[in-house]
């Protein structure tokens, strides 16, 4: 019996597809330092934790499709902190943000249709858009550049008939990459020009670094009704596991046809909601706390790539992510390589091979993620063995 087209084209996680070849490692009892996947090790907020210690219902019931009226409404006063105007149906609370993505995907697209993206972007998108039968047409960007956006006409020179929205993430996962407001004014002008949606993916809006602010979307002038937001508490709370996110659009057509599939699949974690409602007033302090701690480890991580030969990187000014092109042929075979055969005092490492995180067949090839989660010292551990290994590796294959 065959399976789907569906099924059978999504792509693997490349986040995730090694780690078989991780488990065997730990099996034979090698220590693994964890690079490959953005899962902060920061502690969950108290007030986040003590919802779930002290609940008291007796039935964890079903929640309103929206989300909760108190967590919306307590997110309008959250964004607005952010200079981002919104009202309570502006709203729709997701089981996390990949659900935000891949309902604004299905709401903006038929089949077939197309989204342009700057890569390398999140590679889950692909998933996504497979999911929501979505064709995804790349605008490469390139770490020689930083990683900036092409020209206005080149990003035009992508646009079709079939082109519904440009998407973006912003700050960038996997480049780091944090567009400035004349980007950001230069998209929506194309939107405007071409009559599309903008789906702006802001996870990471709190871990922006070197004073640079963020420009959000939903507060360009002129592009209301085209501008949809993504949003997540998993990086800002450390609370990846609590999976709630939010849709975020003026667009009140929008809205309700988004609303459809979130009543489709009924409601959101309704616990988890009120766990992040409880974060919603956290003091400031928290995440200066947490960005000065993300701002050492990224400069930990640079300064030791910045000493191995021939490797390409910029410095990322926000989220925890660096991208880096490797003096190899195959980034994927080099890190199955650190799992299965090297060993530095009986520890190796761990990151993500960033060839899925690309459209465009053949780029990424021999370049990694690493996702800067890790405490001062053991990312210090982490990469005195990254560049043991990378050499050894280097010189088995000269």
């Amino acid at each position: 019996m065959k399976l789907s087209n569906r099924a059978i084209n999504v792509q693997a996680s490349p986040i995730r597809k090694l780690m078989p070849f991780a488990n065997e490692a730990k099996k034979k009892g090698k220590k693994i330092y964890h690079l490959n996947i953005g899962q902060p090790d920061i502690e969950t907020p108290k007030e986040m934790l003590d919802v779930y210690k002290n609940y008291e219902d007796k039935v964890l019931a079903y929640g309103p499709s929206q989300g909760l009226e108190i967590y919306r409404d307590n997110l309008v006063r959250y964004y607005g902190r952010h200079k981002i105007n919104i009202g309570v149906n502006d709203i729709i609370v997701t089981t996390a943000g990949s659900e935000a993505i891949i309902f604004a995907m299905m709401t903006t697209c038929n089949d077939g249709d197309e989204i342009i993206v700057p890569e390398p972007f999140y590679t889950n998108y692909n998933g996504f858009a497979t999911m929501a039968g979505v064709k995804l047409v790349s605008l490469t960007t390139y770490a020689e550049e930083g990683f900036k956006l092409p020209a206005s006409n080149k990003i035009e020179a992508k646009i079709t008939e079939n082109t519904k929205a440009i998407m973006l993430c912003n700050p960038g996962n996997p480049t780091g990459t944090v567009y400035p407001a004349e980007d950001m004014q230069r998209i929506a002008d194309i939107a405007i020009k071409h009559n599309l949606f903008v789906i702006s993916d802001e996870v990471y809006r709190e871990f922006i670094y070197d004073g640079l602010t963020h420009t959000s979307i939903l507060t360009i002038p002129g592009l209301e009704d085209k501008a949809i937001m993504v949003d997540s508490i998993s990086k800002r709370y450390s609370a990846c596991g609590a999976r709630i996110g939010c849709l975020i659009s003026r667009n009140k057509e929008f809205m309700a046809a988004a609303l459809k599939f979130a009543q489709a699949r009924l409601c959101p974690p309704t616990i988890d909601q009120l766990a992040a409602n409880a974060c919603i007033d956290i003091e400031a302090e928290y995440f200066e706390g947490i960005l000065k701690e993300y701002d050492k480890r990224r400069n930990i991580v640079f300064e030791e790539l910045k000493k191995i030969e021939g490797i390409i990187c910029v410095i990322p000014k926000g989220a925890f992510y660096i991208i880096a092109k490797l003096p190899i042929d195959d980034a994927e075979d080099f890190a199955k390589w650190m799992l299965e055969e090297f060993s530095l005092d009986n520890e190796t490492v761990m990151f993500a091979p960033a060839e899925g995180f690309y459209a465009t067949p053949g780029l990424g090839k021999n370049e990694i993620r690493i996702a800067y989660i890790l405490n001062e010292n053991d990312l210090g551990k982490a990469m005195k063995i990254f560049r043991a290994g990378l050499e050894k590796y280097k010189n088995n294959r000269t």
